[in-house]
């Protein structure tokens, strides 16, 4: 299997935008803590209005992204709960990952081609 990529989109509710920073504060400093050989990118972007975020992610593997989830997790659920989640998945996840993550209704797109 090869790198599996993902975006995360949120769209911040009103008055929840410095929340929602704080949340994301505590998801890198996890991630650069417990996840340096698995998480290859973990990049947070804002709008200029700061209520719309995006987070470019590379993973190693299925493996990896269920170790992200495990680490996150109760991070990710007060995320949902102060901003819409729009999750897209680039390459060959596993079956195991498709089935874990099917309630969050990403969209899912493979691997054409490229150099």
């Amino acid at each position: 299997m090869g790198n599996i990529k993902l975006i995360a989109r949120f769209l911040i509710h009103e008055g929840k935008e410095e929340e929602f920073k704080s949340i994301a504060t505590q998801c890198l400093n996890i991630v650069s803590e417990k996840e340096k050989d698995t998480t290859l990118q973990y990049d947070w972007y804002f709008n200029s209005g700061g209520n719309e975020c995006v987070v470019l992610e590379t993973y190693a593997d299925s493996n990896a992204i269920f170790l992200h989830l495990g680490n996150l997790g109760e991070l990710l659920g007060q995320l949902l709960q102060i901003a819409d989640f729009y999750p897209e998945i680039y390459g060959s996840p596993s079956e195991e990952l498709l089935s874990a993550v099917k309630a969050m209704n990403p969209k899912i797109y493979s691997f054409y081609q490229g150099v």
